[in-house]
């Protein structure tokens, strides 16, 4: 991009456009990778692979970044004639892909920060503008015929790709198919249009294309629409899926007998025609451009911030107002009808507070999308087998929380790439597939927590071999092994390589997710078998609901989504050596209870929040397992702000935050499992130095 910044007014709407159609080119290379080390084509891959960096190389040329323009376009070059053979790509051209995609978002980059791009290497375009006569030497021969029950025109609309999809489903096993859908009123106003249509048949067969076609169809309509289909699926439960009869289903296959010649083509029923090029879009229906039209709207964070600052600045003046309802009523002044105005302006706030966290919620699937392009680096990097499953379902959350998230993500999926899985023939050795398996699941659950697990199946942790670099006694239990592996500066690698031995790994996730983000993180591992992380992170971390209490003659916050329960302090035992910790029972179980006052290092005479029969416990669960914490008052349950608290010389484990609950005077908000582990944390560290803690 010239350095006059002529088109600096054009750079964010283009940088945000071209990270998503790196993103696609990425999925769409590694589904063409995974073809390739199955001998198979991929032509819809292949076609979206050349589509998404056509599209890269005009938006970039439009900006004046040639760099992206001579990358692009040598990698499009060849992708066009992969897509006119069929969809087949040779093996030795997909490393050169991957290096241009790369290539590519480093100068996106650097443009992202300022800079200007850097020129384009002349080794990989030397290596990318060969990549054509390689692409052409492995263009395969024709399996089978397809014979499409069309005229030419029909057929004239068919790319080489199409076609080889179809014959490589037959080659395969499954049935080539043309599946026609007649809209009429009657559908329309079931619901069955074109669009649900093919997401009801995408459901049982793989959509080639969509063909509309003009003339007399059955049932009297005029037009009509060809879905060319590869499936296994039976012909009743594809026409149900079109609303049955006037649809009907056809075979494309080519009968037994003489081969014919390729595209050779079987009359056109009477009654339909393809519909002519002026009637209908110049894309086919595929297109990924007509569905990016659906009504999205693309928005800069930093709006969606400054949307979020003005409804947190009305969840404290709400706050406010009502305490000057609360101060007007005890002073006996009619406020019944400012009651139920102010009722209806928090319901109107809720409201608004749940469309704006829709708007900054993003897919979690769409966060993760980049880890299969980190496994095959690490496959390549450290010469293991590895399978990386995503079980992400439509789950959600705030990008805000997104974006933090992933680093600590990246660092456990290179942590078991590198570390946790042997290398193929020690796996076979133990009795083991030779290619490992990463399994990342998440689901949202009711508290407003978004659980994550990220589990491998390779060697377990060595705990008398974290032990040894941690200089510290073997851990006895998971929770104890995972302190060790968190520890700053930890590694079981005496030299650092590109992908591990740095000592920083598991400290940045435990630092992300329980520190940042008021997490919590688990851990299990057995020997031999393999080792399973749970991470568990608010689905939003700014505005929240809240219990408010008081403890010690001061009020903290903590949020709901975090405790379990609520219960009464009745009938405490305070075990001999248990140093203040008590037990208290929680149907027919006992609980552990810690005194939050004492924890705070607050002054209560008596320690009163442990033994007073009236006080309250507010149940977390640290590490799995249920902790009660002593308060003296509840104060009720409402709407917060939370302000992250970010002084390095005030931040404090176990607080998240701060908040103002419309007084304004700050409010402590607490993250009490977190507090609770940093302070059994502390008394270790002082037990092996020989210290005394209270």
């Amino acid at each position: 991009m010239s350095g006059s910044g002529e088109f600096a007014e054009f750079l964010p709407a283009y940088l945000a456009e071209v990270d998503e159609l790196l993103a696609s080119a990425q999925r769409d290379l590694l589904a063409v990778e995974e073809a390739v080390r199955r001998g198979l084509a991929q032509p819809r891959a292949v076609r979206e692979l050349f589509r998404a960096l056509h599209t890269l190389k005009g938006l970039s040329a439009m900006v004046d970044v040639e760099p992206i323009v001579s990358l692009a376009h040598w990698m499009e070059a060849s992708l066009r004639l992969a897509d006119q053979a069929g969809g087949r790509l040779p093996e030795s051209s997909v490393e050169p892909m991957v290096e241009g995609l790369r290539a590519i978002e480093l100068r996106v980059r650097q443009l992202g920060a300022g800079k200007t791009a850097s020129p384009a290497p002349p080794a990989l375009l030397e290596r990318l503008e060969a990549l054509g006569p390689q692409v052409l030497d492995a263009a395969p021969q024709r399996a089978r015929p397809v014979k499409l029950d069309a005229e030419a025109a029909f057929a004239s609309r068919l790319a080489p790709s199409e076609r080889e999809q179809l014959e490589g489903g037959l080659v395969a096993g499954q049935r080539a198919l043309r599946l026609d859908f007649v809209p009429s009123s009657e559908r329309a106003a079931k619901g069955l249009n074109i669009n649900t249509v093919r997401e009801r048949v995408a459901k049982l067969a793989d959509i080639v294309k969509v063909l509309p076609l003009s003339g007399a169809a059955a049932g009297g309509a005029s037009l009509a629409f060809a879905l060319l289909l590869i499936t296994r699926a039976e012909d009743a439960a594809l026409l149900d899926a079109v609303g049955g009869p006037p649809a009907s289903v056809r075979s494309l296959e080519a009968p037994a007998g003489p081969a014919e010649a390729p595209g050779a083509l079987a009359p056109a029923p009477p009654d339909l025609a393809p519909m002519p090029a002026s009637a209908v879009l110049d894309e086919e229906l595929d297109e990924p451009e007509v569905r990016r039209g659906g009504g999205l709207l693309r928005v800069e964070v930093s709006r969606l911030d400054e949307a979020m600052e003005w409804l947190a600045a009305l969840v404290v003046n709400r706050s406010r107002l009502t305490r000057a309802v609360a101060a007007l009523t005890r002073a006996g002044a009619p406020t019944r009808e400012l009651t139920a105005i102010l009722q209806e302006n928090g319901r109107q706030l809720r409201d608004l507070r749940s469309a704006i966290l829709r708007l900054r919620m993003v897919r979690v699937g769409d966060v993760l999308e980049r880890l299969p392009l980190l496994v095959r680096g690490l496959r390549r990097a450290t010469g293991k087998a590895v399978r990386l499953e995503l079980d992400v379902g439509d789950a959600e959350l705030d990008k805000a929380v997104a974006d933090r998230l992933l680093p600590a993500l990246v660092h456990l999926v290179r942590n078991a790439v590198d570390h946790a899985l042997e290398t193929p023939e020690e796996r076979q050795a133990a009795g083991k597939a030779p290619e490992g398996l990463v399994h990342l699941r998440c689901h949202a659950r009711a508290s407003g927590q978004l659980e994550l697990t990220l589990r491998d199946d390779g060697r377990g942790v060595d705990a008398k071999a974290v032990a040894k670099a941690a200089n510290a006694p073997v851990p006895d239990s998971a929770d104890a092994l995972l302190d060790l592996l968190c520890r700053p500066g930890l590694s079981t690698r005496q030299e650092a390589t590109r992908t591990s031995g740095r000592g920083m790994g598991m400290d940045i996730v435990r630092r992300i997710v329980v520190e940042q983000l008021g997490g919590e993180l688990r851990m299990e591992t057995r020997k031999g078998t393999g080792t399973t992380f749970t991470l568990s992170v608010p689905l939003t971390v700014t505005l929240m609901d809240a219990i408010v209490f008081e403890c010690a003659g001061r009020r903290y916050a903590v949020a709901v989504g975090t405790v379990e329960e609520l219960i009464d302090v009745a009938g405490v035992v305070h075990p001999a050596g248990a140093d203040g910790v008590g037990l208290v029972e929680r149907r027919g179980a006992a609980v552990p209870l810690v005194s939050l006052a004492r924890l705070l290092d607050a002054a209560v005479p008596g320690d009163a929040g442990a033994k007073d029969g009236g006080a309250k416990a507010l149940i977390v669960r640290q590490r799995g397992d249920p902790v009660a914490f002593a308060v003296d008052r509840l104060l009720g349950q409402q709407e917060i702000v939370l302000r992250p608290l970010e002084d390095p010389l005030v931040r404090v484990p176990g607080v998240a935050g701060a908040t103002d609950l419309g007084d304004g005077q700050p409010t402590l908000v607490l993250d009490l499992a977190a507090l609770g582990a940093a302070r059994v944390g502390r008394r270790k560290r002082a037990s092996r130095a020989g210290e005394w803690v209270s």
